[in-house]
């Protein structure tokens, strides 16, 4: 037998499925920053890793969409965990590289 979910908790999960590709929206903003850089460097360099990487990068905006639309899906089929975890995921990749240049910077500056 299946227990339905209260509504309540549908609620705050369609709050999350919002606010959190709100947000994988907004990495958007940092992923055109990296992609401009991205032409620049592919421009200037001559590597062969260079068109790897651009095409990887001007790639990204994909992810989020394909998560964003897997997360709505799980919702609809009341697959609640799995919804959440998916829209975690939809930003999670810029989130992680802010926190990870954010931590390399205070590991600067306390070796200074």
């Amino acid at each position: 037998m299946t227990e339905t979910p209260q509504p309540k908790r549908r609620v705050a999960l369609a709050i999350w499925l919002i606010v959190s590709q709100l947000l994988a929206v907004g990495s958007l903003f940092f992923w055109l920053i990296a992609a401009a850089f991205g032409i620049v460097a592919y421009g200037a360099n001559e590597l062969s890793e260079t068109p790897t990487f651009v095409t990887g990068l001007w790639l990204y905006p994909i992810f989020p969409l394909v998560m964003a639309i897997a997360a709505w899906i799980a919702f609809a089929k009341r697959k609640n965990v799995l919804s959440a975890i998916l829209s975690g995921l939809s930003f999670a990749p810029v989130a992680l590289l802010i926190l990870a240049m954010w931590a390399q910077t205070m590991i600067w500056k306390l070796g200074r």
